[in-house]
């Protein structure tokens, strides 16, 4: 499913046009972006967590000479899923 499918699916799920459900589903999104960026947990009751993970430095590869290199340590965006959710998708 991509993003202009679930527009297309909130707009008639929720007799919206789909100026309004683009507009709904781009402001949700954006929140949880912000959330995140703030360093905030997104908890979605029945559906999962959204959080920032921290990735500690690593040693790695240069795929292109071989040559070891050291992947610096980074915050990335995690999703763990809710209990209701896992249920659905068994």
């Amino acid at each position: 499913m991509t993003k202009k499918d679930l527009i297309e699916l909130v707009a008639k799920k929720a007799n919206l046009t789909n100026k309004a459900a683009r507009d709904a589903t781009g402001s949700f999104l954006n929140a949880i972006r912000d959330s995140l960026k703030r360093g905030e947990k997104v908890v979605i009751t029945g559906f999962g967590t959204f959080s920032v993970r921290n990735r500690a430095t690593r040693p790695g590869r240069n795929p292109k000479t071989g040559e070891r290199i050291t992947i610096q340590a980074r915050k990335a965006p995690g999703f763990t899923p809710g209990k209701t959710l896992k249920k659905v998708v068994r």
